[in-house]
């Protein structure tokens, strides 16, 4: 039984330019990034790479028309070596463009073509949720299906993970928030997984220690105190990345993928939004498995031991405010339909479910945050 596998090298740097000088950025590179990432610490050093910028191919999180287009841009050009500096959608899409292309994005997430790596890939992570700098797992958008869909191969793996703190005291306090409410989750999902062992619960107990130690401390001291900490939550981004990139994650972001796929729901929020449904209705349906060892960090770390999960609502919605589902334009009658699709397309995650959650389970999940 496998336990732990970490392929990708972690290095930490105070500052951007430090990782420029030690890794020797030249022409063969490109960098893939966003605007305003390239105005605020790139554009300056004067650098002989390639650049690429997201914003020029669309807003919002990856796609499958968006990537088609940046590839097709690239056929002409021979890189040695893919630098991502962003968020996770800039990490999805920049882990593709390592890979040698012989049809489209769709083909390749429904594995019709080979998958073979070409470039090396290193990844500076400007949000402190998505642990995709660690992961073998790429989420994209496909428009044709209204959903998105994941792709986890190890040919995804980024060659080098490099945690900057610099880089991410500019990040506007909403994509602090929804960024690192999605590592509390991949945390969270981790530790509860059939998949997760020893090893792994020790990235996933102290990212959800140091996440749930932090937000309570900037609710106390004010939001600007993030800036104080954000190391802590860089790191612990990482570990959950290293948790969930090792035993997946279940029915949350399975549940999460049609809200983002047809409303554009940015991913820590819809994430938010049925996170503690689920486990209430993991709770309901087991309490006495892992999940109560879970409720016991909880409680250790909000200082009671009541009601765990209104508790921990009453943090996460000082920081994050979750709306009704029908407030993002979805429809009632989309719930059955939302339903099927989790279970005929996202089996992938929902074999990592805490507990098996039957279609009528999802279907009341959905109606009691409509």
């Amino acid at each position: 039984m496998k336990l732990l596998n970490i392929k990708t090298e972690i290095r930490k740097y105070d500052y951007f330019k430090s990782f420029i000088e030690e890794f020797n950025i030249e022409d063969k590179d490109l960098i893939f990034t966003s605007k305003f990432l390239y105005e605020r610490y790139m554009k300056k050093l004067k650098l002989n790479s390639d650049f690429i910028l997201k914003d020029k191919y669309g807003k919002g999180e990856p796609s499958d028309d968006m990537i088609d287009n940046i590839i097709d841009d690239l056929k002409s050009k021979n890189y040695s070596r893919i630098i991502a500096i962003g968020g996770g959608s800039i990490i999805d899409i920049a882990k593709l463009l390592t890979l040698k292309f012989s049809g489209n994005v769709l083909d390749l997430f429904e594995k019709n073509i080979p998958i073979i790596k070409e470039k090396e890939l290193v990844v500076l992570p400007t949000t402190c949720g998505t642990g995709s700098e660690v992961t073998n797992i790429s989420i994209v958008q496909i428009k044709e299906k209204q959903t998105k869909m994941g792709l986890a191969v190890d040919e995804l793996y980024p060659d080098y993970a490099v945690l900057i703190p610099e880089l991410m005291k500019e990040l506007p306090d909403k994509f602090f928030v929804t960024s690192s409410v999605d590592a509390l989750i991949h945390a969270v999902e981790s530790f509860v997984s059939p998949k997760s062992n020893v090893y792994t619960e020790l990235f996933s107990v102290k990212a959800i220690e140091m996440i749930l130690n932090g937000y309570i401390e900037i609710i106390n001291k004010g939001k600007n105190y993030r800036n104080e900490i954000i190391e802590n939550f860089i790191m612990a981004s990482n570990y959950a990345g290293i948790a969930f990139g090792n035993t997946g994650v279940g029915a949350v972001h399975a549940l999460s993928y049609p809200l983002g796929g047809k409303y554009h729901v940015p991913h820590g929020e819809a994430n938010y939004q049925f996170f503690l449904a689920v486990f209430r209705k993991y709770y309901y349906k087991n309490p006495n498995g892992k999940i109560s060892k879970l409720n016991e960090i909880f409680s250790k770390v909000l200082g009671n031991y009541e009601d765990v999960y209104e508790n921990l609502e009453n943090i996460l919605d000082k920081l994050l405010y979750r709306k009704p589902l029908r407030e993002y334009g979805m429809k009632k009658e989309e719930i059955e339909t939302f339903t099927d699709s989790i279970i005929k397309g996202q089996k992938r995650l929902l074999v990592n479910n805490y507990i098996e959650l039957s279609k009528e389970d999802i279907i009341s999940i959905y109606r009691s945050l409509y």
